[in-house]
């Protein structure tokens, strides 16, 4: 039987969590995923379990923060004061917004602290600096 490997084409469903067992995405509920092996479409360590399997093989990975969405950054937390921004802005903790960069990347960010005269925004991905444990399985080799 085929195992999945560089290049190929694999659909999975799957199931992300913490190590207390708190679930943070699943698949079941948006239908599989479908990505290109070495295509960079997933995190390194997702891909690094799918790799060798076999369609119906279901696998559970513990996958490091190197492996993952990397350490968090302090350089990524940025404090702006309410003057430098849009007057009828109302933010929010917790809320995700999208900043576009003088180099015209856009960086996704999450509001982490509203006072008087400030906002902090955190442009780390939600997921840095966490072990993450993946429950995958294989459903097609393309």
């Amino acid at each position: 039987m085929k195992k999945a490997g560089s290049g190929d084409n694999v659909k999975v469903h799957y199931k992300g969590s913490f190590d207390d067992g708190s679930v943070f995405d699943s698949s079941q509920d948006c239908g599989p995923l479908e990505f290109k092996i070495g295509g960079g479409q997933v995190i390194p360590g997702f891909e690094a379990t799918v790799v060798g399997m076999q369609v119906g093989e279901t696998k559970t990975a513990r996958i490091t923060t190197d492996q993952a969405y990397g350490s968090r950054l302090e350089e990524m937390i940025v404090v702006f004061e309410r003057d430098q921004l849009p007057k009828d802005f109302q933010p929010s903790v917790g809320q995700r917004l999208q900043f576009r960069r003088d180099d015209g990347q856009v960086i996704e960010v999450t509001v982490t602290g509203v006072s008087d005269t400030s906002v902090t925004f955190d442009g780390n991905h939600p997921l840095a600096g966490k072990d993450l444990i993946f429950e995958i399985e294989l459903l097609g080799i393309a």
